[in-house]
């Protein structure tokens, strides 16, 4: 049986194996989005639509990856559904897990498809563009440096994804700083004849 992967999908059944640890009988929808909020686990899980959780528990229930373990309702309350991983769960959890840490994948930004055209746009209004995103960026690093430190009293353990986003957004940072220097210094430039003629030389 084949699963459609996601973030969303996967922070579900990791809610539900940290539940299964616990020996805990399971966890509503609630208190999914609840616990991923206040652990900032929105930086890098799409939490914000309630819908969307929904729809990926009824993906996983349908699936048989989850199970529903237990309904209940206090007073004039909506009901609440209590899931739990079911044993294919439980592998197919363990399994994405070990394949995500170990596995890079492919993905296609929209900034990189951007990059591979830029030939198409004049080289100032390039660089210009690009020190808009190096501001943005050196915001972004000082948000999640903020957010770290916020974090220090559970230790790095806790922090470790917005480690890496702040180490890939400071890469990002230094090679945006490196282009956008060398569009400023004429080491990177093009004309419409010069790609014309590169275009003439490579015609086949």
């Amino acid at each position: 049986m084949t699963y459609r992967r996601s973030t969303l999908a996967l922070a579900v059944l990791s809610l539900l194996a940290e539940v299964d640890h616990q020996q805990q009988p399971g966890m509503h929808p609630y208190k999914m989005q609840r616990l991923m909020k206040d652990r900032g686990k929105g930086e890098v899980v799409n939490v914000g639509q309630r819908a969307s959780l929904y729809r990926t528990i009824d993906r996983l229930h349908r699936k048989g990856l989850i199970e529903v373990r237990e309904n209940s309702r206090e007073h004039n309350r909506p009901e609440r559904t209590l899931y739990a991983l079911t044993d294919e769960g439980r592998a197919v959890w363990r399994e994405w897990m070990l394949d995500a840490l170990a596995a890079p994948t492919r993905e296609y930004p929209e900034f990189l498809a951007a990059m591979a055209f830029v030939p198409l746009l004049e080289p100032g209004e390039v660089a210009e563009q690009l020190e808009k995103r190096r501001t943005n960026l050196a915001t972004e690093l000082a948000r999640l440096d903020t957010q770290i430190a916020a974090s220090g009293e559970w230790g790095r353990l806790f922090t470790l994804e917005m480690e890496c986003m702040r180490a890939t957004t400071a890469a990002e940072l230094d090679w945006v700083e490196s282009v956008i220097a060398d569009l400023h210094s004429g080491r990177i430039t093009w004309t419409k004849e010069w790609l014309a003629a590169m275009a003439a030389a490579h015609a086949r």
